[in-house]
């Protein structure tokens, strides 16, 4: 794993710390600058916020890149893009309170949309740049009539991703089977509440009964672990969190809490009535002893045995405790454009030199230039941070 610190450039000539270790300077703005230091033996490691005291840090081990390498999808901090989120729609049949109003959005014209054949292309020319794993994601993927044709294109790249989709489960009941024949290897649906009113006054829309359908027939087409993220609401679902993870248990699915993140299409979020992990632990702890799960990685999710194991419970710190520095992302929208972070306010576009004869190594540079402006880190809660401009339902979770 890598460590940050950040400070002044130094002066030409002044001794850095560590004898003979070699170190690297990567410069940001004006007169500070990120240094990199404890290089892990695997390879490029990930960014990681250091203890808060100043110095000139070494780079052990392995030296980071100085210029853009013509291989993995490396980003200028030296985190590298392994696991893709492409949105194969911004439609969506649900409208959860935390991420668009009741009356919809606008969503894409269809000619702006990527068809089955562009976007597998897309997909496998970020498999060739070192993508080992793909999630499908919307709006509600389930929406898009041609998704078997999706997976089992994906599942047809060499060398094959893992594939995985995330949905409201809507749908599911019927199209969990002939996913599974597709391709597909996982899923993860989004369940916020048990309770019927709860989830009417969430999402705007009585379907709790098509979502447990939805997750039962998964469960029955072999997509294991089913998994199910939830977001804690204030004064909705906070206080039933633990009847949730007591509902999935039963049922051998295994619960992750995300915390609320600013990406409502309204721009309506307050850090102040976000739902914070911690207190989400908290509410769990009160029915249940949890155990923390070392080796943690990349994954978004700290994880605890749940009264001893084998269940565990997934508990997504989005905004209070960010794991940027670990993140192995790279997103691709559902009109083609790519981007190095959720919260980017940029994003590369592939949909023109696609449809304008690019070869697919004209189209691997525009994507890693793209990782390569990837920022040390999403900046919420900062003076800087800008919400995207996109709601999470056109971007893809």
């Amino acid at each position: 794993m890598l460590e940050v610190r950040i400070g002044p450039r130094p002066a030409p000539g002044e001794p850095l710390v560590g004898e003979g270790a070699r170190t690297v300077a990567l410069a940001l703005e004006g007169e500070r600058a990120a240094y990199l230091i404890n290089a892990h033996r695997r390879g490029f490691g990930c960014l990681r916020k250091g203890p808060g005291v100043l110095g000139w840090p070494t780079v052990t081990d392995l030296p980071m890149p100085t210029r853009r390498p013509d291989g993995p999808l490396v980003d200028a901090f030296g985190r590298v893009a392994r696991d893709l989120r492409v949105s194969v729609t911004d439609r969506c049949n649900l409208r959860c309170t935390y991420c668009m109003p009741a009356e919809g959005l606008p969503w894409l014209p269809k000619p702006e949309m990527l068809t089955d054949a562009e976007l597998i292309r897309l997909v496998g020319v970020l498999v060739g740049l070192g993508v080992r794993q793909v999630r499908l994601t919307g709006g509600e993927p389930l929406l898009r009539r041609s998704l078997p044709d999706v997976v089992a294109g994906i599942a047809a790249l060499d060398p094959r991703p893992t594939i995985a989709m995330t949905t409201n489960g809507i749908g599911l009941d019927r199209l969990a089977a002939p996913l599974a024949a597709a391709g597909l290897d996982r899923v993860n649906v989004s369940l916020d509440t048990i309770d019927r009113g709860e989830f009417l006054a969430l999402t705007r829309r009585d379907r709790l009964a098509d979502v447990e359908r939805g997750l039962q027939a998964a469960a029955a087409a072999g997509l294991a672990p089913v998994k199910v993220n939830a977001v804690a609401m204030r004064g909705i679902n906070d206080a039933d969190v633990a009847d949730l993870l007591q509902w999935c248990m039963e049922r051998g699915y295994e619960l992750r809490f995300i915390e609320q993140m600013p990406l409502d299409a309204g721009h309506e979020w307050q850090a102040t009535s976000m739902v914070t992990a911690d207190e989400v632990e908290q509410r769990l702890r009160e029915r249940f002893t949890l155990t923390p799960v070392p080796g943690r990685g990349s994954a978004p999710a700290e994880r605890f045995l749940i009264d001893g194991g084998p269940a565990t419970v997934g508990i997504i710190a989005s905004v209070s405790r960010p794991f940027c520095g670990d993140c192995d992302r790279v997103r691709l929208t559902a009109d083609g454009q790519v981007r190095n972070c959720l919260f980017a306010n940029s994003e590369a576009d592939l949909r023109t030199p696609l449809r304008s004869g690019a070869t697919d190594a004209d189209l691997a540079q525009v994507i890693r230039d793209e990782m390569w402006r990837k920022a040390p880190g999403h900046g919420i809660g900062t003076s800087g941070f800008h919400q995207p401009d996109r709601p999470m339902s056109a971007i893809g979770g």
